[in-house]
C-alpha cells in the first residue's frame, strides 16, 4: 500500500510540475522576451489585425500576388495543417494543379510553388521565381510599370538564413502590404 501511495504522490507531482507549472513557466518567459514571436507573429495595419507573417493566406485578385495553393482544411486552416499525401499521379491532386495552372497561366512555365501546396499548407511564402512570374499581371492590373512591380519584389527578398538554410524567399503578405503603400496605385 505503501508504495502504491508514493506512486500516486509521484504522479501528482509530476502532473503538476510537467503539465501545469513548467508550460506556464515557458509561455511567461516567450511574453517576456519574444512576445510577437509568442503571439503568432500578428501583423497589423491601422490598428486593425490583418494576417499572420507565419501562416499563409489566400489573395484571389488579379491585383494581388497570389500565395501557394493550401491543402490544409478548406484552405489555409492553421488547425488542420497538412499536405494532401496524394500521390504524384492522384486524380484529385492533378485535377487541382490543372485548375492551378489553368488560374495562373501566363504562357510561359509556371514556377511549381504556385500551383502545388507545401507540406504544411500554410506556406507564407513563394520563390523569388513565383513573385516574379506574376509582376506583368500586377503590373497591369494596377496601372504601373513592371519595372517598378520588380524593384519592389526584389526589396522583399529574404536571404537564406544564416546564408547556408532554406531557399530565398518572399513573404506574400509583406509584399501585398509593400504593393498597396506604392503612391498612387489603388487596387483597381
Amino acid at each position: 500500500m505503501k508504495l502504491v501511495r508514493i506512486a500516486c504522490i509521484y504522479t501528482v507531482v509530476t502532473a503538476f510540475l510537467l503539465g501545469i507549472a513548467y508550460p506556464l513557466a515557458i509561455t511567461a518567459i516567450a511574453q517576456l522576451i519574444m512576445k510577437g514571436k509568442a503571439n503568432g507573429q500578428m501583423v497589423t495595419r491601422n490598428g486593425e489585425t490583418i494576417g499572420s507573417a507565419i501562416i499563409g493566406q489566400p489573395f484571389t485578385g488579379d491585383n494581388y500576388f497570389h500565395s501557394r495553393p493550401s491543402a490544409a482544411g478548406t484552405g489555409y486552416d492553421a488547425t488542420a495543417s497538412s499536405g494532401s499525401n496524394y500521390g504524384p499521379t492522384n486524380k484529385s491532386l492533378t485535377d487541382r494543379v490543372a485548375a492551378s495552372v489553368k488560374t495562373e497561366s501566363a504562357g510561359y512555365p509556371i514556377p511549381v510553388d504556385l500551383v502545388t501546396a507545401s507540406a504544411s499548407g500554410l506556406d507564407p511564402d513563394i520563390t523569388p521565381a513565383a513573385a516574379y512570374y506574376q509582376a506583368p499581371r500586377i503590373a497591369q492590373q494596377r496601372h504601373i510599370s513592371q519595372d517598378m512591380i520588380s524593384a519592389l519584389i526584389a526589396r522583399q527578398i529574404q536571404p537564406r538564413q544564416l546564408g547556408i538554410l532554406g531557399e530565398p524567399r518572399v513573404n506574400v503578405l509583406a509584399l501585398n502590404l509593400a504593393l498597396s503603400q506604392i503612391p498612387g496605385n489603388a487596387a483597381r
